[in-house]
């Protein structure tokens, strides 16, 4: 890309996203913090998390070295950056991406430890971002993991995600995962 080509696409970045992130605008944001009002979003999209296959979404990069004995891959760790998609369906509109890390940090339980970002990439939260830090149970029917800040238009976000699994592949562990996410935020 050059030069020019890559300060047009800068620009652009900031205008489709709506919001400067530059060091002065969010020092002006904090400024004007206490004129601001909370506000409460509730969102619902689906995650499609591929570990398998010509194209996965999902790598393992690190084990450890009785992984491979535990019943719940413990000491496993992957990196994703998984699709959000508006419905369950594989060819469903695309409105993000989670990216992050999760492990296998539960020696008798299958549980996760989850830490992604929700990084929307249209309509009106394009370009902002909702952080996840929380265990996972995947075996459980809802888990709740919290939201513990965000960025754009989720500056000084918290909240929860409600995760279910909507279709699980218990051979290849590709999977679609239901969320509910309700977050507290600023206008």
């Amino acid at each position: 890309m050059g030069k020019i080509a890559t300060i047009l696409f800068l620009c652009s970045m900031v205008i489709v996203q709506g919001i400067d992130e530059g060091p002065k605008a969010v020092e002006h944001w904090f400024k004007n913090l206490s004129q601001k009002k909370e506000k409460i979003t509730k969102l619902h999209f689906y995650l499609h998390d591929t570990v398998s296959g010509k194209n996965p979404t999902a790598i393992q990069v690190a084990q450890a070295n009785t992984t491979s004995q535990s019943p719940t891959l413990f000491g496993a760790t992957l990196v994703l950056d998984d699709k959000l998609t508006v419905g369950p369906e594989t060819n469903s509109t695309i409105i993000g991406r989670a990216q992050g890390i999760y492990a296998s940090a539960g020696m008798e339980e299958l549980s996760l430890l989850m830490t992604l970002n929700y990084v929307f990439t249209c309509g009106e939260y394009n370009g902002s971002t909702l952080s996840i830090l929380g265990r996972n149970p995947i075996f459980h029917m809802y888990r709740e993991m919290p939201i513990v800040g965000g960025s754009g238009v989720f500056r000084l976000a918290r909240g929860i995600a409600t995760a279910k699994t909507y279709w699980l592949n218990t051979t290849s562990f590709d999977a679609i995962v239901e969320y509910n996410v309700i977050v507290i935020h600023y206008e």
